[in-house]
């Protein structure tokens, strides 16, 4: 696992087409144009990507999965930056506490770490998944987002684990994903949140888990989340797609990364196409909670978040997309930083008070 990082950033930071229509579209991405060259971060987020070279960060794919998990991560380097610049940690996100627990997964105990904001409750709940390309990163890792989302929506987050690849190969991660959900929602009392009052966060991996957690709840009758808010999903198989061949060297996250991820996680690459993965060709995203998609520019994500707001657009969800500009991959969690990111997380909340509102 990812070397725990520690607490300071986390303190710092029209038609509705019906089920057989959609069935006989694929979801297409526009034609990727080689020409177009990759854009240059911002300022700000270039200082982030510049210091996690700094720390000795080699690219995602070029090491063993041991090695890649103790290496620097991209919050070591926004913390690092933070540092350098003399930033304080916001008094809302030094206000939250935590608590960490295991819980049952489907195949055994894993890790949650509860983050409940100032004030008496019972509060929302939000159950939030990190990312990592279900092989690396941990809750340590994605501290600062859930934080975030905690004092901002004052909500009691339940950041949750689940059982990585290439040790526990897909679904494994998936299927930990809705017991961990399930597990909030009849557990809510024990953490002082209301079970009727619960929405999803997800980053990367992690939002293409919050998704489909979605899709669970509805299809088993399970309680159904109020809203989701998805950061940079992975959310389709094609790597062909405009941003995978702007960004194919991007840092963070390059399509080499993501290839590496692919042959860690599955037994095979037409695994691939397995509609948990593959969310932009389902043809079954009608019913779904409104939700909310994050993505960056500098990122081989971007093109298929884009695609799955439109599909669920299409399907009749209430979904509201934003691409943010001079960013990369992973930028969500750095708020204090990284302007982009604190408006991300704006918007985050913003989605999450209007839901938890109604």
């Amino acid at each position: 696992m990812t070397r725990v990082s520690r607490l300071a950033l986390a303190l710092a930071t029209a038609t509705l087409l019906s089920a057989a229509a959609l069935a006989q579209t694929a979801a297409t991405a526009p034609a990727a144009d080689a020409s177009k060259p990759m854009a240059q971060p911002a300022p700000e987020m270039k200082a982030v990507l510049d210091k996690l070279t700094a720390l000795g960060a080699k690219p995602i794919g070029t090491q063993s999965v041991e090695e890649t998990r103790k290496g620097p991560t991209p919050a070591d380097a926004a913390m690092a930056v933070m540092k350098e610049k003399g930033i304080q940690p916001d008094a809302a996100f030094k206000a939250v506490k935590t608590r960490d627990l295991t819980i049952p997964g489907a195949g055994g105990p894993i890790p949650v770490r509860i983050y409940t904001p100032e004030g008496t409750g019972p509060f929302p709940i939000v159950v939030y998944f990190h990312g990592g390309g279900w092989v690396i990163a941990d809750i340590d890792t994605y501290d600062a987002s859930a934080r975030g989302i905690a004092a901002g929506a004052k909500a009691v987050v339940v950041s949750a684990d689940y059982r990585h690849a290439p040790e526990h190969k897909f679904p494994a991660a998936h299927e930990d994903a809705n017991a961990a959900y399930k597990w909030a929602i009849e557990n809510s009392g024990s953490f002082n949140g209301d079970a009727k009052k619960v929405a999803l966060v997800g980053e990367s991996a992690g939002g293409n888990l919050a998704a489909n957690v979605a899709i669970t709840a509805r299809d088993q009758k399970l309680t159904a989340p109020l809203a989701e808010v998805l950061v940079y999903p992975v959310a389709g198989k094609d790597m062909t797609t405009p941003s995978y061949v702007e960004n194919a060297e991007a840092m963070p996250l390059s399509k080499k990364a993501m290839e590496w991820f692919v042959s860690n996680v599955f037994e095979s690459k037409q695994q691939a196409a397995d509609p948990r993965l593959d969310l932009v060709n389902r043809s079954d995203l009608a019913g779904l909670p409104p939700t909310t998609i994050i993505n960056a520019e500098i990122d081989p994500l971007r093109s298929e978040g884009e695609m799955l707001a439109g599909k669920l657009k299409a399907a009749g969800v209430a979904t509201e997309q934003k691409t943010y500009a001079g960013v990369t991959h992973e930028f969500f969690g750095m708020a204090a930083v990284v302007p982009q990111a604190k408006d991300a997380t704006a918007m985050a909340v913003a989605a999450l008070t209007k839901a938890f509102a109604n």
